[in-house]
């Protein structure tokens, strides 16, 4: 099981590395060639708009056998970013968007189809750790890969870019195609309604063996796409820390510009020590990542992101202070406390859920999880014109309170429920 937990971190650093570089690149690109700030700027909606395409995407991911689809879609990805070198002139820059559109969708289809793939492949009780050290493994490539990106394009400009970009999903296509499934790992408990994995024993045996039962189970009774929302929004056991990190991830969001704003206009600095409060942030988040598992282990999914958003609430305290010092350390805070939400929400639609319904509620949650941001960073940018701490009081003060609500919900009994 080593083997699989080092390729899905391997796959972790070059998907990170590559769509960071790749992100970056784009609206740099997209200046140069037009002139144009806001169309620079509509690159980063690209990669996020196909997020609320995710549910209907996640249902392709259980009606066809999942590991040839995210290896199909990596090596489809890798040759589409090809395309990008016919691109010589501010007329074709239309190509840029579409094709960055094409691999958001692309990203939707292999994080839900790796999310299904990951209980097949990694035992349980190794779910949790795997998860915190995937995220490490991403936050640290932001720490090198926009410094790499930067410089590959000043050296040899996009072309240079584009052929590692389309390097990075073709070797994430080997490494998929490495991992060993284990068919009994898809044993996965049918909790009560409320109930943490650690406490239940009833089992969803899997049919079959090898790819092929793995395949059969994935598409047993094909139900709809609503299934996949009941599974959801029905068990508070799943529900509850996929919506807690939605407050969280959806407050981050809200603070965004109010943090440049206490910094440039309330603490008069530069606006380039943003840079600083990033790479703080980047620093908590591998520190947070490694450990998170290890909680995980001995505490239910809902105590984990609780915790995780009490801990992103006191770093958005922090950040408001009137003290640079004060906003770097609320960033290794809340780099810390976001990711131990977010990977709680996500090991718990992993152990929770049947395996038919696996794609689709992953990627559901998804679009619940990082929905709100897309709402959380334009109201923030207006809420800053009342003061430029309100917004980050807000998010801390909804993130803690979302936390209490959603533990005293998990001690109140609940019905029997069994997602079928």
């Amino acid at each position: 099981m080593r083997r699989n937990a080092v390729l899905f971190v391997l796959i972790s650093l070059l998907s990170g590395f590559g769509s960071t570089i790749m992100t970056l690149a784009a609206g740099i690109w997209v200046l140069d060639l037009t002139g144009s700030v806001s169309l620079a700027a509509l690159t980063a909606i690209c990669i996020y708009a196909p997020t609320f395409a995710a549910p209907w995407l996640g249902a392709l991911v259980d009606r066809v056998p999942r590991r040839p689809l995210v290896i199909g879609v990596d090596l489809g990805l890798g040759l589409l970013l090809l395309t990008l070198l016919a691109v010589r002139s501010a007329p074709a820059a239309w190509l840029i968007f579409a094709v960055l559109l094409a691999r958001g969708a692309s990203y939707v289809l292999i994080e839900a189809g790796e999310s299904a793939i990951m209980p097949s492949a990694l035992p349980a009780s190794m779910l949790g750790d795997v998860n915190g050290w995937r995220s490490s493994a991403q936050e640290g490539t932001k720490l090198i890969a926009p410094l790499a990106g930067a410089t590959l394009y000043a050296w040899h400009g996009p072309t240079a870019v584009i052929l590692l970009g389309a390097a990075m999903p073709l070797l994430t296509a080997a490494c998929y195609a490495a991992v060993k499934l284990h068919p009994a790992f898809i044993t996965r408990p049918q909790p009560t309604a409320g109930t943490p994995p650690h406490h239940s024993s009833a089992r969803i045996e899997a049919v079959g063996g090898g790819e092929e039962g793995l395949s059969a189970v994935a598409g047993a009774g094909r139900p709809g796409l609503r299934e996949g929302l009941r599974v959801l929004f029905s068990v508070p056991a799943v529900r509850n820390p996929v919506l807690l990190a939605a407050v969280a991830i959806g407050g981050s969001g809200l603070k965004d510009a109010a943090v440049l704003a206490h910094l440039v206009h309330d603490l008069h600095l530069p606006a380039t020590h943003l840079g600083f409060l990033g790479t703080a942030q980047g620093a908590g988040s591998i520190v947070g990542g490694l450990i998170v598992g290890r909680v995980l282990a001995r505490r239910s999914t809902i105590t984990v992101a609780a915790i995780g958003a009490v801990v992103f609430a006191a770093g958005c305290v922090s950040q408001a202070l009137p003290w640079f010092p004060a906003m770097v350390a609320g960033s290794v805070v809340i780099g810390v406390g976001l990711p131990w939400t977010l990977i709680a929400a996500v090991t718990a639609v992993q152990t929770l859920t049947p395996d038919h319904l696996l794609g689709r509620v992953a990627a559901t949650s998804n679009t619940v999880m990082f929905g709100p941001v897309a709402l959380g960073i334009p109201l923030g940018a207006a809420a800053i014109h009342i003061g430029a701490v309100v917004p980050l009081v807000v998010a801390a003060a909804a993130s803690a309170a979302a936390a209490v609500a959603a533990v005293r919900a998990a001690r109140v009994p609940q019905p029997a429920s069994t997602p079928t």
